[in-house]
């Protein structure tokens, strides 16, 4: 059975969200869990837990949920880690010097075979550098990337690379849209995904002399790759393109702007709601409304994102990760886990290059 390495100690609620959220994922999934970290501060939180149950506020938006699990009866292994990764660390010297950090201890049980996957919520760098070193590159893939799954108006899209790689080169660009769509299709179920390249304009001969040769790459393998060629940044939630390749600088300011866009737009539309007595009434009869919208654009119901490229299932959450979202992190772990995600990115990468 698939078991998941969580780092309990990353992330900006820890250890209490992290640990919540593992417990509700070992309950709702079924899934043998190994916590690392700190363990009297493990061991506290999975009694209080006991006693007390799991609340989940939602935000403010979702309704919130209480639940009442007891963590003696999952299987939940704990491997004491006495460092831990701080944000601000240089995340290559840190794994370097912090060997009993628990990131690296989690990577390190999967690395070991104790564990299949890891997630962890603390800094994205230590978890992108421990997977790396520790576990390795699949062969042919240059660098690993972070896949990101956003909404948009018809089906889930992916983005890649999200942040890993703020330099890249066009063989780098064409391996992040093999591995994104591989992703696209084995997990989130579309067939034949359609890859784009992110771009300032559609036109071949846009942009700059990356995406114009990683262009050149993609049509020269249109055979093996649905490559629709470049799409903008207006197209992200159309759901036209599955599979959105980019660098990393360019995914993670994009990925940045779009939170914070979002997160201004719910802010404006509650603040219109007060406004006054007539905005209230039409807030209260909009509500149930709105909760529908929030449940669909929340990033909490994609859990994290898969470092896809390295030897091994690394799931990256975000450092505000709630319960919620490490429960469902670790659905998303589980899922590439037992759908060979890995293996078929292998399978595929020979395939594409006609090996």
């Amino acid at each position: 059975m698939t078991r998941i390495a969580v780092d309990a100690m990353g992330g900006d609620y820890a250890p209490k969200a992290i640990i919540e959220g593992a417990v509700w994922g070992a309950y709702e999934y079924n899934v043998p869990i190994e916590l690392v970290g700190k363990e009297d501060k493990i061991h506290a939180e999975l009694d209080r837990i006991k006693q007390e149950g799991i609340l989940y506020s939602g935000n403010g938006i979702l309704k919130p949920k209480k639940m009442k699990i007891d963590p003696d009866k999952l299987d939940i292994k704990i491997t004491h880690a006495s460092e831990t990764i701080e944000m601000g660390e240089a995340p290559g010297q840190a794994i370097r010097k912090k060997k009993n950090s628990s990131i690296v201890l989690a990577v390190a049980a999967v690395a070991k075979g104790s564990s299949d996957a890891v997630v962890a919520a603390g800094s994205t760098g230590a978890a992108m550098a421990s997977s790396l070193f520790g576990l390795g590159r699949l062969p042919g893939i240059e660098r690993p990337a972070i896949c990101l799954t956003l909404p948009s108006m018809k089906k889930p899209v992916v983005i890649i690379d999200g942040g890993a790689n703020a330099n890249s080169t066009p063989e780098m660009l064409f391996q992040f849209g093999i591995m994104g769509s591989t992703f696209s299709k084995n997990i989130l179920g579309i067939e034949n995904p359609r890859i784009g390249v992110l771009n300032i304009g559609e036109e071949r001969g846009k942009g700059n002399e990356l995406v114009q040769a990683a262009y050149r790459m993609f049509e020269q393998k249109k055979e093996h790759l649905n490559f629709i060629g470049n799409i903008e940044g207006k197209e992200v939630f159309l759901g036209n393109c599955d599979v959105i390749v980019c660098d990393g600088f360019v995914g993670n300011v994009a990925l940045k702007t779009i939170e914070g866009a979002s997160s201004m737009l719910f802010f404006m539309i509650k603040n219109q709601f007060k406004e006054n007595f007539i905005s209230k009434i039409i807030g209260l009869l909009a509500k149930p409304f709105m909760k529908k919208i929030y449940a669909k654009i929340n990033y909490e119901e994609f859990g994290g994102a898969l470092l896809l490229g390295v030897k091994g299932i690394t799931v990256i959450c975000h450092g505000r990760s709630t319960p919620y979202a490490i429960k469902n992190a670790i659905r998303v772990a589980k899922d590439a886990v037992e759908k060979e995600v890995n293996k078929k990115i292998e399978e595929f990468y020979q395939t594409s290059l006609n090996v």
